[in-house]
């Protein structure tokens, strides 16, 4: 077990750069499957075209030119996609509008991917928690608690989603091949090993 629990990190958890994002314009299709490549191992879950569309609907995001969405949607999509897993979302399209009132996208979704990947590797390989030094923005503050219960929140889902296979017998105890990748805390309570 601690060796399939030292093989499945956070470190294999990684948000493209606001860079790394395409700038050409993408499909609503393509904008769907690009984001879900990202997220899918992380979430389980798939962004859907419909969803993206009731976004936009909801004025979360803006509308796509020619039907093609750009960089700065995608980030945004982003965000939402992880944030609704922990705020409603109505809170989520208040969240939103204050982002837009506070920071630029870029800088939002920059502070965001890498606040959110440093947090994940905390919370799956049970480090402390680091905060910010110095003087916080009320949104940085916000920011910040959402990112933590998202983090605890999918290490919550994780850790019962191993247990689950444990107890069915999907999980190889002795450390043999697995056939499905899982993203798994770094530890477990010696009661289900």
């Amino acid at each position: 077990m601690k060796k399939i629990l030292q093989q499945e990190n956070a470190a294999y958890f990684k948000l493209p750069t606001f860079e790394e994002i395409p700038d050409v314009g993408l499909y609503l299709e393509q904008t769907a499957t690009f984001i879900n490549k990202y997220l899918e191992p992380l979430l389980g879950s798939e962004l859907t075209p419909s969803m993206i569309s009731n976004y936009v609907k909801k004025k979360m995001i803006a509308r796509p030119e020619k039907k093609q969405y750009s960089r700065e949607q995608i980030a945004y999509l982003f965000f939402i996609t992880i944030s609704k897993t922990v705020l409603a979302l109505d809170d989520l399209k208040l969240l939103v509008k204050v982002q837009r009132e506070t920071y630029p996208i870029q800088t939002a979704y920059t502070y965001f991917r890498e606040e959110l990947e440093q947090t994940l590797l905390a919370v799956f390989e049970e480090q402390a928690l680091s905060f910010e030094t110095g003087e916080r923005s009320e949104q940085k503050v916000m920011l910040y608690n959402i990112i933590i219960a998202v983090a605890h929140k999918i290490y919550l889902e994780k850790y019962f989603q191993l247990v689950r296979q444990r107890n069915s017998g999907g999980i190889n105890v002795s450390g043999a091949k697995h056939t499905q990748k899982f993203w798994l805390p770094k530890s477990l309570p010696r009661s289900i090993l």
